[in-house]
């Protein structure tokens, strides 16, 4: 799938089932010709939709931070897609309320997030310089959306479909200052979240399940983007969520959800959705 008119009919396709709720019956992997390369493509004629439309691209969140699946899916790196500014949010004392248009098959899933204050680009980066180079680190929520039918899809399919992107809504933004760093270098791996739904435990997870630790998965992130789009690296201002913590859960209007964070000075985070 290489001609710019397959491209863009695709884009246009998934693009209206983003803005209706409608389901795509047939995933972008089950159609000829579609790959990785194709679905970047989809991806970027995406965001030019978004930005006509008058949309801000903010960053970008990661899919597949867990080596084992690249096997598996005969990945050489994690996969990822743009957020935007309609769809990035801010809790207002580590609480917040979120609304979502036509809904299809929602998750939830508890996540790291860092605000940039320098690029994030080349090979072999540690995670003390990808940490050097986050202006602030958060809890977050995100919610994901799949269009296609029983969850299931390849990464080219979740690439073309916004990585599946519904919203992000960030928790309290702590400073990442130069004194913090070999703090945050040894708790980033070892702190554990535990996810409550209606004040219910649902399960625990670890900073470990984003690719050994979210200042690790930022480093290959960077370093993914830059051998791909070399002139469209991560940049200072840009949010990067780094993947989930837990198994994503199914939620829906009514849901309140809590993420408690233990080994990080994070405060918990909640989110009812309305």
């Amino acid at each position: 799938m290489s001609q710019n008119h397959e491209i863009e009919t695709l884009a246009r396709e998934l693009m209206s089932a983003y803005e209706t709720g409608q389901m795509v019956a047939v995933p972008p992997s089950g159609r000829p010709g579609f790959d990785l390369n194709a679905a970047y493509a989809v991806e970027a004629k995406l965001k030019q939709f978004r930005e006509a439309g008058g949309h801000r691209a903010v960053g970008r969140k990661v899919g597949y931070a867990n080596k084992a699946m690249w096997r598996a899916l005969k990945l050489e790196t994690l996969v990822w897609a743009h957020m935007y500014d309609d769809t990035v949010h801010y809790g207002d004392n580590n609480s917040a309320a979120l609304t979502l248009a036509c809904p299809r098959s929602l998750k939830i899933e508890p996540e790291i997030v860092f605000g940039l204050k320098h690029s994030v680009t080349g090979e072999g980066l540690d995670a003390a310089a990808a940490l050097a180079s986050t202006e602030w680190l958060a809890a977050g929520f995100e919610i994901i959306d799949c269009p296609f039918p029983e969850w299931k899809f390849q990464p080219g399919d979740f690439v073309a479909s916004f990585g599946l992107h519904a919203a992000l809504v960030i928790g309290e933004r702590i400073r990442v200052r130069p004194d913090l760093i070999a703090t945050l270098m040894d708790e980033l791996p070892r702190f554990k979240v535990r996810m409550l739904k209606n004040g219910e435990f649902v399960e625990e997870g670890s900073g470990r399940n984003s690719l050994r630790s979210p200042a690790l998965c930022l480093a290959e992130l960077g370093a993914a983007i830059a051998r791909r789009f070399p002139a469209q690296p991560l940049s200072a201002g840009d949010v990067i969520s780094t993947g989930t913590l837990t198994a994503g859960h199914a939620t829906g209007r009514g849901d309140l959800w809590t993420v408690e964070v233990e080994g990080i000075s994070l405060p918990p985070l909640t989110l009812r959705l309305t």
